[in-house]
């Protein structure tokens, strides 16, 4: 039972499927996944996202900002509220903070996630983290403003062993992506392994950091499959007990969504 905690549908590259979203979402049902979580980005794709979640039966929803969406709009707290009411939006984000590419606008990014993080909080949502190269920042604003019982998840995990940690320890799990097939990709393996497996999610983050064997290829819910296989063997368990596991961690933490 595969799922696939974190992707973008709304931004798949459909040139295979000659611009059809059933034919990939088809390919994610034969290649074993039964669940995919939609995460959106923006505002202006949220009735977008809830559109896919009901036509189909195995996608759900998350709503919120990503930190470099510098032109989205800004939510207000009782519409985040709004739309995380729908029966298939399970958690609130993508939202975090990112310094890798824009130091500049730290203070609005703090006060866009903390803004989530108090939304998340207020429905008993989990939130869904993207951080980079801001670590101190993200485990203050995690500790000062989360819902530690509802939690959430950092999201294509590609910090140190030592932040997985704090997190783990406020009751935030952690979703390895495929970038743990890459060649460079030695530290995240070492997380990988590390990492309580009741406390690891699985995930494509596509369209984007398709895994090894696709890698320059346009990455789709499917390919969790290969994801799945690597860790599997990494911490040298059975494809079928890591993907039972991550299937059941998923539904421990989104538990809106029903097993």
């Amino acid at each position: 039972m595969l799922v696939d905690s974190h992707c973008h549908l709304d931004r798949l590259n459909l040139e295979k499927y000659n611009g059809n979203l059933d034919k990939a979402v088809e390919a994610a049902q034969v290649a074993g996944v039964s669940k995919m979580l939609c995460v959106g980005i923006d505002l202006e794709h949220a009735d977008q996202i809830i559109e896919m979640t009901e036509q189909y039966l195995d996608v759900y929803g998350s709503v919120g900002v990503h930190p470099l969406e510098d032109k989205a709009r800004t939510p207000e707290l009782d519409e985040l509220l709004r739309y995380a009411a729908h029966e298939k939006i399970v958690a609130i984000g993508e939202t975090g903070l990112d310094y890798y590419y824009s130091k500049e606008n730290k203070l609005s990014q703090q006060q866009r996630f903390a803004l989530h993080l108090q939304a998340a909080g207020q429905i008993k949502l989990p939130v869904i983290v993207h951080t980079r190269d801001a670590r101190e920042d993200t485990l203050a604003m995690i500790r000062q403003h989360a819902n530690l019982e509802s939690a959430g998840v950092l999201h294509c995990f590609t910090e140190s062993w030592e932040m997985a940690k704090a997190a783990m320890d406020m009751n935030f799990m952690i979703s390895i992506s495929g970038i743990v097939t890459f060649k460079n990709a030695k530290a995240i393996r070492e997380v990988a392994k590390k990492l309580p497996i009741d406390r690891l999610l699985i995930e494509t983050d596509s369209p984007y950091l398709a895994p090894v064997p696709h890698r320059g290829k346009p990455n789709e819910p499917a390919f969790v499959a290969d994801v799945a296989r690597f860790i599997a063997d990494l911490r040298g368990i059975s494809f079928e007990e890591l993907t039972a596991i991550t299937a059941d961690n998923f539904h421990t933490l989104f538990n809106k969504c029903p097993h």
